[in-house]
């Protein structure tokens, strides 16, 4: 069976992987990246190399913009004629963006699909990477054995076109703070002369606890019962001041400041004897901290 013709529109680390992907699963690959030069490493394993945005587009039914943002995807696209064409954005971007972004290819005469990949680049293509999909379910229903070439676990979360975008940064919320935690850990061990490496057996031991804990928080989030914890507010607001006494050892604890004046909040607002969890409900706009949606026993 003749495999999907594809153009991948930007050449980053990701998009270069993206197509890398394609080519190796034999679909006539196209390419178009405005530094030029970032083609050739693909043409060599295959991909033929547009000269212009519309040159790129007219070669294949399916175009994969991965640009850094929707707006630099609709800066390279600008000039050409997508009508017709199934356009899938894999770039970072807000909800509000992702619908923006729909907006604009519908008056280009596009059928809309946004997406994201929840890897690395060197895992594209791998049977168990995560791809999901917010848009016209026509589009992943017509393409969707040539995007399980990008990652065996890809999903259409639903016809909103800001699907993808919304879980991406729902998702994507977790990765800086628990970074950042992990890279003060290993400022910690450093102002003692221990390596970081040795850190790497007890985070990970930790980060796997985090993990077995969230099914928990999330039924009491969807649930709006906070009143049985398993860790209470009270515990994380008596834990900020031995956090912030790790400056004494020659660790910067600004970062953590924003984070225990949201607890200190909580508290103040009468939920020190409730699940840490109920921080969903000052987090939620219109909330004020007054949880009106969380029940009380």
């Amino acid at each position: 069976m003749a495999k999907t013709p594809v153009t991948v529109v930007g050449l980053g680390s990701m998009g270069s992987a993206l197509a890398g992907a394609f080519l190796a699963a034999g679909h006539p690959t196209t390419v178009w990246n405005r530094t030029a030069t970032k083609a050739d490493p693909l043409v060599a394993q295959g991909a033929l190399k547009a000269a212009t945005a519309e040159e790129a587009v007219q070669a294949s039914p399916l175009i994969i913009a991965c640009l850094t943002t929707y707006e630099d995807t609709v800066a390279a696209l600008e000039t050409a004629t997508l009508t017709g064409r199934a356009l899938v954005t894999l770039n970072s971007g807000s909800p509000a963006g992702a619908r923006r972004m729909a907006g604009w290819a519908a008056g280009k005469g596009a059928r809309f699909l946004d997406g994201a990949v929840k890897n690395v680049p060197s895992a594209v293509g791998a049977p168990d990477t995560l791809l999901y999909y917010g848009g016209d379910k026509s589009v992943f229903d017509e393409h969707g054995d040539t995007l399980r070439v990008l990652g065996g676990d890809t999903v259409h979360l639903g016809e909103e076109t800001d699907l993808a975008a919304l879980y991406e940064t729902a998702v994507g919320g977790t990765l800086l703070p628990a970074l950042v935690g992990f890279f003060q850990g290993a400022a910690l061990l450093r102002s003692r002369g221990l390596e970081a490496e040795t850190l790497l057996p007890y985070a990970t031991k930790w980060f796997e606890m985090i993990i077995s804990v969230l099914p928990m928080y999330t039924k009491e989030i969807d649930s709006g019962d906070y009143s049985a914890p398993a860790a209470s507010v009270d515990i994380f607001h008596a834990g900020a001041a031995a956090d912030l006494e790790l400056a004494e050892e020659g660790v910067d604890v600004g970062w953590q400041l924003p984070l225990h004046d949201l607890v200190r909040r909580a508290a103040e607002a009468g939920h020190g004897d409730r699940s840490i969890a109920v921080l969903t409900e000052l987090l939620s706009v219109g909330a004020a901290g007054s949880s009106s949606t969380a029940k009380r026993p």
